[in-house]
């Protein structure tokens, strides 16, 4: 099997405070920040991970992932690139673009020209982005390629000798299991990071992997070394021959306003119940 994986770089969502917003409110000034790859995509690439070896063989390699980044070409995104292959991946792609210039029009566009280079058996990649939080990435993609898609997958296993995935997807309200015939795509929700949440029909049903709280397994050492020469392929948006124009632009940024910091205390729940719908107005 081969997986393409979507793996985006976003601001560190444990240093939003270091966010601004430029003086005309036009534009999220990125200077100071920290990147990290977008965590929604950590656990897609973590599902990729284990549909594609055998744990119980020291995590052998039975499949291919591939994972495809667009945005700069700078040491931040190539630092999260190998990131991803010491974890694992075989390889990474690098599409060079302003992030400026990108939507989540524009990202499935450049995707399915990917697709049409890579002819994955797969795309994953995570439900949303942690600053965009559009949700849409992966529907649009579907769509463009004319693939079925499972979005918030929270198990996966595979069935028919590996042709069919049987997916259960997470829900508002509780949990609905569909089963997909690839070529597909498939975005997925944090609980995919349980234990038991991959069968890829290869590694012993019984194998628990460890549980994992926030995001995807840890590079070890020798996956580090071994990313150092793992190849990444660069090339720009003209390379690919598509239409990046956006459709969506965004025209003002705020930030939310500034706490007070002031602490209330109440006497009773009554006073509770009154501060909150007269006071703090949010009841």
């Amino acid at each position: 099997m081969k997986i393409l994986v979507s793996i985006k770089r976003v601001a560190d969502p444990d240093n939003a405070s270091k966010l601004k917003v430029s003086a005309d409110g036009s534009a999220v000034t990125s200077e100071g920040l920290e990147w990290k790859m977008n965590p929604f995509d950590d656990w897609s690439l973590e599902a990729a991970l284990r549909l594609t070896e055998n744990a119980a063989e020291k995590n052998k390699r039975v499949g291919e992932v591939v994972l495809v980044s667009i945005g700069p070409n700078d040491e931040h995104t190539q630092r999260i690139i190998r990131e991803g292959l010491a974890k694992g991946a075989e390889r990474g792609i690098l599409v060079e673009a302003d992030e400026g210039n990108l939507d989540a029009g524009v990202v499935s566009v450049i995707l399915k020209a990917i697709v049409d280079k890579e002819s994955p058996d797969l795309v994953a990649m995570g439900k949303q982005a942690a600053d965009g939080d559009s949700n849409v990435a992966g529907t649009a993609l579907a769509e463009k390629l004319g693939w079925p898609i499972a979005n918030s997958a929270m198990r996966i296993m595979t069935v028919d000798d590996g042709k069919t995935l049987e997916i259960q997807r997470e829900l508002d309200t509780g949990v609905a299991t569909v089963k997909v015939t690839g070529p597909a795509v498939l975005t997925t929700s944090d609980r995919i990071l349980h234990p038991e949440s991959v069968q890829n029909g290869v590694t012993p049903d019984g194998h628990q992997y460890a549980k994992l709280e926030v995001g995807g397994r840890y590079a070890s050492l020798k996956g580090i070394m071994q990313a150092k020469k793992k190849p990444i392929d660069q090339m720009s948006i003209a390379d690919l021959g598509v239409d990046a124009t956006k459709a969506l632009n965004y025209t003002k940024f705020e930030l939310p306003p500034a706490r007070s910091g002031e602490t209330t205390f109440v006497e009773d729940a009554a006073d509770l119940v009154d501060k909150l719908h007269n006071t703090a107005k949010v009841i």
